[in-house]
């Protein structure tokens, strides 16, 4: 902002020197205007809110495993007596036994609730990036609306899987690599090994994050405009991955930590995530190249004021006029 006189400010100074910083500025401020943190809010509480349903339906696929062999069941009741030995014990394998029976109404459950769960969060993720590139939120069809939503949905979530795939694909042929050369627990070729999956797993983000800001969005997004907002998702993603990572096993340490320190660290992890996948939405959007001319404003109406003015006599120029009228019209009657 200018100060008052008109002089350039220092903030506006720099902001024109340094351009990276004039557009972090730009962000900041598109993403405060367009709510990102209450739609980060939104899809925090719909991340959560899918993880009862998804441990609903990994259940049902264990019960169905469990039930098709005895002895893997066995095993794992007999794991369950031995680490909790007593009365507990037994409750636990009851429980286990119960919805090994009720496999099937657990699964119909949870795939109906990780529908529900799944189509608000991508609602709320798709309204979130469409309002960061500057677009307003407009009435549409609600069957169209939510079957775009599911489609892409299931999108997401086979991407999701491929990127995931690649990297434990990747890291595992790695590995088996370094076995086959004999150099398996050696020093340099482990951290070769290292920086090659993170790279792979830089690649995986990328074109996950490639596809979120320019697919997602309900306006359309090229894909060029989201390049280089891509790059910087997937960098700043596998950074928070490796800060939860320390989080967790630090947390997990104590009895306490390990009770709550993995649901907090999931809350604030969803949450982190939300927020900053939405700032490099409006980073993105704010670029010079993706700005938009904003309209001229339109100028003010048009006000008609008639002025009357009333007078009790002639003005001087009327006077002057009717006293050169009347001098004509004298000599005219004169030479008659």
């Amino acid at each position: 902002m200018a100060e008052k006189g008109g002089t350039e400010s220092k903030l506006d100074r720099v902001r024109r020197q340094r351009p990276w910083l004039d557009h972090l500025f730009r962000a900041a401020e598109r993403y405060s205007e367009q709510y990102g943190a209450h739609y980060a809010a939104a899809v925090t509480y719909f991340s959560v809110l899918s993880l009862v349903p998804m441990l609903m339906i990994g259940f049902a696929v264990a019960g169905f495993v469990l039930a098709s062999q005895p002895g893997l069941l066995d095993e794992l009741k007999a794991g369950i007596a031995e680490a909790v030995p007593g009365s507990l014990g037994d409750t636990i394998n009851q429980v286990v036994e119960q919805a090994i029976r009720s496999k099937g109404t657990v699964g119909v459950l949870g795939l109906l609730a990780a529908a529900y769960s799944g189509l608000g969060w991508m609602s709320n993720l798709r309204d979130a990036l469409t309002a960061q590139w500057g677009h307003a939120k407009a009435d549409r069809p609600f069957l169209k609306t939510t079957l775009k939503d599911f489609l892409a949905l299931i999108s997401l979530g086979l991407a999701l899987v491929v990127s995931f795939g690649l990297t434990a694909v990747g890291s595992g042929f790695a590995e088996l690599v370094l076995r086959w050369v004999g150099l398996d627990g050696v020093g340099w070729a482990e951290a070769l090994l290292k920086i090659g999956t993170i790279a792979l797993a830089l690649v995986a983000n990328w074109l996950v994050f490639l596809w979120v800001l320019a697919k997602l969005p309900r306006e359309p997004v090229g894909w060029r405009s989201a390049v280089k907002g891509a790059a910087a998702a997937a960098i700043g993603f596998e950074t928070l991955k490796q800060v939860a990572t320390i989080y967790l096993s630090s947390v997990t340490s104590s009895p306490a930590g390990a009770a709550f320190g993995p649901i907090i660290g999931v809350l604030v992890f969803a949450n982190l995530v939300a927020q900053f996948l939405l700032f490099i939405t409006a980073w993105t959007a704010t670029a010079r190249e993706n700005l938009v001319a904003e309209p001229p404003p339109a100028p003010p109406p048009a006000v008609i004021r008639p002025v009357v003015e009333v007078r009790s006599g002639p003005s001087p120029r009327a006077a002057v006029g009717l006293v050169g009228a009347g001098l004509l019209l004298g000599a005219l009657f004169r030479r008659r």
